[in-house]
C-alpha cells in the first residue's frame, strides 16, 4: 500500500481557499494525503479557511493545523514563520507555496533546503536564472518541483495539444487571449502586493495562455513586449490593473493577450478568458478557438450568488466545482484540482517508488522520475517550462519601460536582451 504524504501550504489566500485546500483535503480523505498545515502571515485568513461554509459542508470533520494558532491576535505578524513550519516537516514531503509573485523564489528555495518537494502556483519565479538555480538545488537533492499551470490539464488544451503535433491544424501563425479577473479583486488582499514595483496582470494570468501556446505548439517565445495602465487600489496603491502583451515566437507567430482585474461585478461571468490561434498549412488554415469562460451551462437562481450578487451566470464546471460523490460532503472536480492532484501524487509516487531504496540508489532513482516527468512535458516544472521565466522576466522589463520590446535569445545561456 503507498504511503501518504504530508502537506504544507504556505499561503492561505485565495488561491488556497478556492483551489488548493478544497483539493488537498480530498486527497486526505481518499488517503494520499496525512496532515495538512497552513502558515500564513498572521491568523486572519487561516480563520477565514477554518470558518469557511462551503469547506465545511464540504469536508465534514476535517481541519489542519494552523500557523500562527487560531487564537493568536491578528496584529501579529511573522513573515519568516513559514521557515519554522518547513524545518520542522519530515524529509521529502509537499509543500505548496502559494504566495504572491514575487515571494515565490525565497519560499521555494526555503522548502527545498529542507528536502522537501515543492508544488508553487504559476509563475515559478521573476527570473529565468532564479529558476536554473532551484532546478540544480532540486535536482541535487532528487526533489521534485511542479508549477501548478492547470490550464495544462484542461481536456480542451490536452486534445489541442495532440491533434497540433499530429499536423492537423498546420502552423500556428497569429492569435490573442485574453483573462479578465473579476473587478472586486482589486478590493481584495491584492490591493497590498498587485502593486507596479512588483507584478501585473500579464505576469499574474496573462502567463497561462503563453504557457499554454508553448504546451500545445512546442513554439519558443523569442520577443516580448507589454504595456499597462496603471489604477489606484482603493487603500492608494498603485497597480497596473489592465495591461496589452504582444508575444513572437521563433517562427515569426505573433500572440496578442489581454489581461486586467476589470470583469463587471454583475456580469454573468466570473470572468472573461479564451485564446484564438490561427494557423497556416498547404493552401488552407486552420483554427484552434477555446471559449474558456463560457462551457455551455447558464443558471438563473432565485437569490443572486455571483461575484456581485448577480442571478444569472455563465456556469464553468470544468475548472473547479463541487459535486455530490459516494462519501461524505462534496467531490471537488475539474482541471484546477486534477493539476493539483497531479502535481501531488507525482510526488507520492516518487516517495514510494524509492521508498526500499538507500543512499546513491535511492538519489539516483528519484532523479530518474524527475526526468521523466520533465521529457513526458504535461505537468509544468523548471526543466520543461523555463520559457515561462524567460518570458516573465522579459515583460516585467517592458513593462516597467513603457512597452519596449524584449528579446530572448536561447542557446547555452538563455537570456532576456534589451536594447542599449
Amino acid at each position: 500500500m503507498d504511503e501518504s504524504i504530508d502537506v504544507t501550504i504556505v499561503g492561505g489566500g485565495m488561491i488556497t481557499n478556492d483551489l488548493i485546500l478544497p483539493t488537498v483535503y480530498h486527497l486526505q480523505r481518499t488517503g494520499a494525503v496525512n496532515s495538512i498545515k497552513i502558515c500564513a502571515l498572521n491568523s486572519t485568513p487561516l480563520l477565514e479557511l477554518k470558518n469557511n461554509p462551503a469547506l465545511s459542508d464540504s469536508f465534514p470533520g476535517q481541519s489542519f493545523t494552523p500557523y500562527p494558532p487560531f487564537d493568536e491576535p491578528e496584529v501579529n505578524k511573522d513573515p519568516d514563520l513559514f521557515k519554522e513550519v518547513l524545518a520542522e516537516m519530515k524529509p521529502r514531503q509537499a509543500a505548496i507555496i502559494a504566495l504572491p509573485d514575487q515571494l515565490h523564489y525565497g519560499a521555494v528555495k526555503e522548502a527545498l533546503l529542507n528536502n522537501q518537494h515543492v508544488l508553487c502556483v504559476k509563475p515559478l519565479v521573476l527570473k529565468y536564472e532564479q529558476s536554473v538555480e532551484l532546478e540544480k538545488l532540486a535536482f541535487d537533492r532528487g526533489l521534485f518541483i511542479g508549477v501548478e499551470y492547470h490550464k495544462r490539464f484542461d481536456r480542451r488544451s490536452l486534445l489541442s495539444r495532440k491533434e497540433y503535433r499530429q499536423g492537423r491544424f498546420g502552423e500556428f501563425i497569429i492569435g490573442e487571449a485574453q483573462m479578465i479577473e473579476p473587478y472586486y479583486y482589486r478590493f481584495s488582499n491584492f490591493q497590498n502586493w498587485f502593486t507596479t514595483d512588483k507584478t501585473d496582470p500579464f505576469v499574474y494570468v496573462g502567463c497561462h495562455y503563453v504557457d499554454l501556446v508553448y504546451f500545445i505548439t512546442g513554439l519558443k517565445p523569442v520577443a516580448v513586449s507589454v504595456e499597462g495602465v496603471v489604477r489606484k487600489f482603493p487603500n492608494g496603491n498603485k497597480g497596473f490593473m489592465w495591461s496589452f502583451g504582444r508575444v513572437r515566437f521563433e517562427n515569426d507567430a505573433l500572440l496578442n493577450v489581454t489581461d486586467g482585474l476589470g470583469y463587471p461585478d454583475d456580469g454573468a461571468g466570473s470572468n472573461d478568458q479564451g485564446l484564438k490561434m490561427y494557423c497556416e498549412g498547404e493552401g488552407k488554415t486552420g483554427l484552434i478557438l477555446h471559449n474558456d469562460q463560457y462551457r455551455g451551462m447558464a443558471y438563473s437562481y432565485l437569490e443572486g450568488i455571483g461575484p456581485g450578487g448577480t442571478n444569472f451566470n455563465y456556469i464553468n464546471p470544468d475548472f473547479f466545482r463541487m459535486v455530490p460523490w459516494d462519501g461524505p460532503g462534496y467531490k471537488p472536480i475539474g482541471y484546477g484540482p486534477e493539476s493539483v492532484s497531479g502535481i501531488l501524487d507525482t510526488i507520492q509516487r516518487i516517495e514510494n517508488e524509492t521508498a526500499q531504496l538507500t543512499g546513491n540508489n535511492a538519489l539516483a532513482r528519484r532523479r530518474e522520475l524527475i526526468k521523466e516527468v520533465d521529457e513526458r512535458g504535461l505537468i509544468a516544472t523548471p526543466a520543461n517550462s523555463y520559457i515561462n521565466e524567460l518570458v516573465t522576466e522579459a515583460a516585467r522589463a517592458s513593462i516597467l519601460n513603457e512597452g519596449e520590446l524584449v528579446k530572448i535569445e536561447y542557446g547555452a545561456k538563455p537570456h532576456i536582451i534589451r536594447k542599449k
